[in-house]
C-alpha cells in the first residue's frame, strides 16, 4: 500500500468494517481511499496506491457506482475516467440508507405483505402470520419514519440527532400538557401504576 500511515490505517480499517456491512474488503478500501482523496482518482492510480489488480479495482468501482457512492468524472486534458465520492457526508449517509432500504428492507416488506395476503391453512400458520403482521407493522413504522428523516434538511437532521433522549422528555411534557388542557388523565403503562 502506497499511502501515508494515517490514511493506510483508515483504509485498512474501512475495508475490514466494510466486510461486516455487507461489502467486500476491496470495495471498502477503494471507497475509503476515494473518500479521503483531495482529488478524483483514476482506476490505475487507485490500483497502484492500494496494491490491487486493475481488474479488482474495476469491479469494485462498478459496485460502488451501483450503490451511487462514487461519481465518474472526466478531467480536462486526461482521457482516463476519474472517480470521487460526494463531498457532503450527510448525502453519503442518505444514499447508504436509501440503498440499504432498497436492497434489504423493501424485499422483506414485499415478502411479508404477500404472505399476509394468504389465508392461513392451520392454527400454526395463523400464529406465524400474526407474528409476521407485528413485524410488518414495526418495519413499516420505521420505514415511514426514515422517509420523513430523509426529507429533513441537514441542519434539522443534526438538531434531531443532538436531541437524543431529550425527545422522550419532550413527548412526555406534551402528554402532560394535553392532560392539563383536556382534563383527561393519560393512560399509563402497566409498569407505571
Amino acid at each position: 500500500m502506497d499511502l501515508p500511515p494515517a490514511t493506510a490505517a483508515f483504509v485498512l480499517h474501512f475495508g475490514e468494517m466494510g466486510s461486516r456491512w455487507g461489502i467486500n474488503r476491496t470495495v471498502g478500501q477503494i471507497y475509503a481511499l476515494l473518500f479521503l482523496s483531495e482529488r478524483p482518482l483514476p482506476a490505475d492510480e487507485i490500483a497502484q496506491k492500494l496494491g490491487f489488480s486493475r481488474s479488482n479495482v474495476s469491479m469494485g468501482l462498478k459496485e460502488l457506482e451501483a450503490w451511487r457512492l462514487v461519481r465518474l468524472q472526466h478531467l480536462p486534458g486526461d482521457r482516463r475516467e476519474h472517480f470521487s465520492t460526494p463531498e457532503d457526508v450527510w448525502q453519503i449517509v442518505r444514499i447508504l440508507a436509501e440503498e440499504r432500504r432498497k436492497r434489504e428492507v423493501d424485499p422483506t416488506l414485499t415478502l411479508l405483505r404477500d404472505t399476509l395476503m394468504q389465508r392461513p391453512a392451520s392454527a400454526e400458520e395463523a400464529h406465524a402470520q400474526a407474528r409476521m403482521q407485528s413485524l410488518y407493522e414495526v418495519i413499516s413504522l420505521l420505514t415511514g419514519w426514515m422517509d420523513d428523516v430523509q426529507k429533513l434538511p441537514d441542519e434539522r437532521l443534526i438538531a434531531l440527532l443532538k436531541l437524543g433522549g431529550r425527545v422522550a422528555r419532550v413527548l412526555e411534557a406534551t402528554e402532560r400538557f394535553q392532560e392539563i388542557v383536556t382534563r383527561k388523565p393519560r393512560r399509563r403503562a402497566a409498569k407505571e401504576g
